[in-house]
């Protein structure tokens, strides 16, 4: 049986090997610096969370990030689901789904309307799974590098 729980000090060497394989997934490459400035604001801001999981044996297997933000369109605001990963070897035994629905919980219990996430369009394994806990809005997503 795995377990969830959230990210403490004392996590960062799993983490950030966690953390190093979803940005290797997205090719992907952040600063050390900044890699460690958002272990930080997850573990002592409050203003990132942020949860592992781990298996039987404890190993840490995955981990998701999220943020609140207030809304327009809701007096309540939303959830934004900003990273999600699973190692390779464990994909599609329901950690994902876990990890999602520890997010919709946490949400729902801290008042917001609605948890939302993006992925990239050919993450074809992620979206079966995204594909059956939510709805695809089909929106597609623009962004301007400041």
């Amino acid at each position: 049986m795995t377990s969830i729980h959230a990210i403490t000090p004392a996590d960062f060497d799993e983490w950030f090997a966690l953390w190093n394989g979803y940005l290797t997934f997205y090719e992907s490459d952040v600063a050390e610096e900044i890699s460690r400035t958002t272990f930080r604001r997850i573990t002592e801001d409050q203003e990132l969370h942020g949860a592992l999981v781990r298996d039987d044996e404890g190993r840490a297997i995955g981990l998701v990030h999220w943020l609140t933000h207030a809304a327009t369109w809701s007096p309540a605001g939303y959830c934004y689901l900003e990273d999600l990963f699973v190692v390779p070897d464990v994909r599609g035994g329901g950690t994902g789904r876990a990890l999602i629905s520890h997010v919709q919980d946490w949400a729902r219990a801290h008042g917001s309307s609605k948890v939302y996430w993006l992925t990239q369009e050919g993450n074809t394994t992620a979206r079966r799974l995204y594909d059956s806990v939510a709805t695809h809005t089909g929106y597609t997503h623009y962004e301007i590098d400041l």
